[in-house]
């Protein structure tokens, strides 16, 4: 079983082929959204981090910028540097060149202001973005996937639907000698004990209460007690009484294979196949920037009420439980699981539509979500304050 991806020069496979623009800190936003704008084959990271962070957060932001440069869907990339910031622009540049792709970078107050580095970007970029537009597509075997899950907007359906049919994705997938990458630990509360059951060792066991532990402990420490609550109003109207609940419905979407380890927010996957957990928040922006950064070249986002945003570099396919939503949000949503709710179709039939649709996805069709440019929000998870 195959699909067509980008083989890049460290052995990964890409399933797009972007020039990624990447500012090493939010003042550079302004310079890099205007470069992306004029120059076609570029997306850009418009994040608001990168200074007036403690070390650990600016090391974090790094990571993470080092890895959205990594990513296998990122065929170049364009770094642009304001030249007094907190991250390291250095060695995001070292790091990501030593993947083999190109990279440069652009510094805004070494060329005397905005104006200046907009045309040297536009120049940058330019050069970039056709120094790669001949690489063709090969086929690769499914072992080189790696998919990404979240679900977002839910209700009662995601845990009964649209989860169910990622969970048997999932399950596909690892069976077939892929990789899939779930997290959002803030749902795995009340749950983590059936997760920690699933886990190939203790060691990867006792992992899974730490991060579930040291998560509502944050929550904590600022005089809130997440269990038996609901964070989200949505998810109240919805139908969902509580976390606990939430969570159970949650974690069906990483089907029922072992769970290999757990990954911290800025690590990669490179050579590591199987079911793996990647310690995120809940949020989108935060979690989807964290599983591109891992290296995953697709995402399956699982919603009831409906969740329509994407990311830059990485196709998010919705798969939607909520038979009314889908009608109502058709435009937005990839693939209706909410026919297994009407009793029209099973897990399994559902499943393995979106199993062709993920193989179609990684060898260029578009997600709907791409195909509006509704992709452009992201950003870094980190820990500390803004000093």
């Amino acid at each position: 079983m195959e699909f067509m991806g980008y083989l890049r020069p460290d052995g990964r496979v890409g399933a797009r082929n972007h020039v990624a623009i990447i500012p090493s800190v939010i003042c550079a936003n302004d310079v890099a959204q205007a470069i992306v704008g004029q120059v076609q084959g570029t997306v850009g990271y418009f994040h608001h981090q990168g200074c007036c962070q403690l070390s650990p957060d600016l090391d974090r932001v790094t990571e993470t910028l080092i890895g959205l440069g990594c990513s296998p869907n990122v065929g170049a990339a364009l770094v642009i540097s304001l030249g007094c910031e907190g991250t390291d622009h250095e060695r995001l540049v070292r790091e990501i060149a030593a993947t083999g792709k190109p990279v440069e970078i652009i510094r805004i107050q070494q060329l005397g202001g905005f104006s200046n580095a907009v045309s040297a970007g536009i120049k940058a970029a330019q050069k970039l973005a056709i120094a790669i537009s001949g690489l063709q597509r090969q086929p690769v075997g499914v072992e080189h996937i790696t998919m990404s899950i979240k679900c977002g907007a839910s209700d009662t359906t995601s845990g009964m639907a649209s989860n169910c049919v990622i969970g048997y994705v999932a399950d596909k997938l690892v069976d077939l000698g892929a990789t899939v990458v779930f997290g959002e630990t803030t749902e795995f509360l009340g749950a983590e004990h059936i997760l920690a059951r699933r886990a190939v060792n203790q060691t990867v066991a006792g992992r899974i209460y730490e991060i579930v532990e040291a998560m509502e402990n944050r929550a904590k420490a600022v005089g809130v007690d997440m269990r038996k609550g609901q964070p989200t109003p949505g998810n109240i109207e919805g139908g969902l009484s509580s976390i606990e609940e939430k969570s159970l419905g949650a974690i069906v979407k990483s089907g029922t294979r072992p769970i290999q380890g757990v990954l911290d927010y800025t690590q990669q996957i490179t050579t590591q196949k199987g079911l793996w957990i990647k310690d995120t928040p809940g949020r989108e922006p935060e979690i989807l920037t964290g599983m591109a950064c891992t290296g995953a070249q697709v995402m399956m986002f699982s919603t009831g009420r409906g969740a329509p945003q994407g990311f830059p570099t990485m196709p998010v396919i919705k798969i939607c439980g909520n038979p009314i939503t889908y009608q109502h949000m058709e435009n937005d949503m990839d693939l209706n699981a909410g026919t297994i709710i009407t009793g029209q179709r099973s897990i399994q039939e559902v499943g393995e539509d979106a199993f062709a649709q993920l193989l179609r996805v990684l060898s260029g069709e578009m997600t709907k979500n791409e195909a509006i440019g509704y992709h452009k929000s992201i950003d870094i998870h980190t820990l500390g304050p803004v000093i």
